[in-house]
């Protein structure tokens, strides 16, 4: 999704949702959806740096699944791990199969709530600013169906 689209479903959630936060400049929304881009697009590339540069260091990725031994199941992956399975390559993918969409969900101050779509996954991401610097501290994700 372009810049100027996301700003349009930011401003149309701030304004839904009542926040009193002024929307964020496009300096701060390009930022963030580089962030993003950094995160996907170097796991399709196989680019390590690209993720790690995108990732905190004590990164929560999770999704929910179904395991007999647990009523609340959850599918844990640390930044190490994210990252040595883009070393291996786990999703390298064609670019012209890169079919993704970001979509900045809301910006308040120094964190972000970003929805990214990828070929394989749904992530739900959430990003903290650092010095200026934004990097992606939780994810929550599930798999596609493939049909």
């Amino acid at each position: 999704m372009r810049t100027g689209a996301m700003r349009v479903v930011l401003l149309g959630m701030l304004w839904v949702t009542g926040a009193a936060s002024a929307a964020p400049d496009a300096a701060t929304l390009q930022a963030i959806e580089a962030t993003a881009h950094d995160y996907m697009d170097g796991q399709l590339e196989g680019d390590v740096a690209r993720v790690t540069r995108a990732l905190h260091p004590d990164l929560a990725k999770r999704n929910v699944v179904a395991n007999p031994n647990e009523t609340l199941g959850l599918g844990r992956m640390s930044s190490d791990e994210l990252i040595r399975y883009t070393r291996e390559g786990a999703l390298k993918t064609p670019r012209d199969q890169w079919q993704r969409s970001i979509t900045v969900l809301a910006v308040d101050e120094d964190i972000a709530t970003v929805r990214l779509e990828s070929p394989w996954f749904i992530d739900h991401l959430q990003l903290g600013r650092f010095d200026g610097r934004w990097v992606i501290i939780n994810a929550l994700w599930h798999r596609k169906k493939r049909g």
